[in-house]
């Protein structure tokens, strides 16, 4: 199958799982094709597929992952090489960079998630929980299901679990879920972010995982205020390195808006 045929394929397979569906139009314009197939793959709930259709979906994903362009860790350069006029404790340790962390080629990279921890459900909405389901593809819904499942209740603020990363280029996923800010900040929400840095760091030590790439969890739809979450972050990936440098090899601190990385730049550069 070409892209086009593999496109056709997972649409039509995701509409004949649902009665809901069988009116529904699959548009002309490819783009918009595109967009219709990560809607269904949004709104799907965490079941089983055929073995034809995971396979299709795969290769499809793991192509459009390669087109985008995966970034290696080796081409990321240090703080002390973005800052060498600037002292950053453990600057040899820590990354800053600006962009789609799904691109990146690490031990793990972070997603912010909501306390169900299925992924996000809204058809093609923008946060990274998101982002990080419809590039990694439906096998990470029906992961996350199984562990939820298993542990029977809510992810409570602040913990972190580790999956796998499938069609991303990173091996592993470790999923946080961040704070949620209504009116003013408490300094719960400082505690329970802080929390979260703690956690993913923890679970990737006891996973043997090496490199880490964090997003800046809970700025986006969870409204913790981008500055005061950036000065948390780096406080807790400097006290967790005082004691465990010799266990990671490199944190990126990733982030995707302008906003974010001017912040992080002020604060380290």
């Amino acid at each position: 199958m070409n892209k086009i045929e593999q496109l056709d394929f997972l649409i039509e397979e995701l509409i004949g799982e649902n009665i809901r569906y069988k009116e529904l139009r699959i548009p002309e314009d490819y783009n918009k094709k595109r967009k219709l197939l990560r809607s269904l793959m949004n709104v799907r709930e965490p079941c089983e597929a055929s073995e034809e259709f995971i396979k299709v979906q795969d290769e499809f994903l793991k192509k459009e992952c390669e087109d985008k362009g995966i970034v290696k860790l080796r081409n990321l350069p240090t703080l002390s090489e973005m800052f060498p006029a600037k002292y950053n404790k453990h600057a040899d340790k820590i990354t800053l960079w600006q962009g789609d962390i799904t691109r990146l080629k690490v031990d793990a990279i972070v997603n912010a998630a909501n306390n169900q921890m299925l992924g996000c459900f809204v058809p093609c909405h923008g946060c990274i929980d998101n982002a990080i389901h419809s590039a990694a593809g439906i096998e990470l819904r029906i992961e996350c299901d199984e562990l939820m499942k298993k542990q029977g209740f809510l992810e409570p603020t602040g913990n972190a679990k580790i999956t796998g990363a499938y069609n991303l280029p990173c091996k592993h996923i470790i999923h946080t879920v961040g704070p949620i800010i209504v009116g003013f900040l408490r300094d719960e929400d400082c505690k329970q972010l802080d929390s979260c840095y703690k956690s993913c760091l923890k679970v990737a030590v006891e996973n043997n995982i090496k490199s880490i790439a964090f997003c800046c969890i809970s700025t986006g739809e969870f409204h913790f205020p981008n500055k005061m979450a950036a000065e948390i972050a780096i406080k807790a990936i400097n006290n967790f390195l005082d004691d465990n440098s010799e266990k990671i090899e490199r944190i990126v601190i990733n982030v995707f808006k302008e906003e974010d990385f001017q912040i992080y730049k002020n604060l380290l550069g």
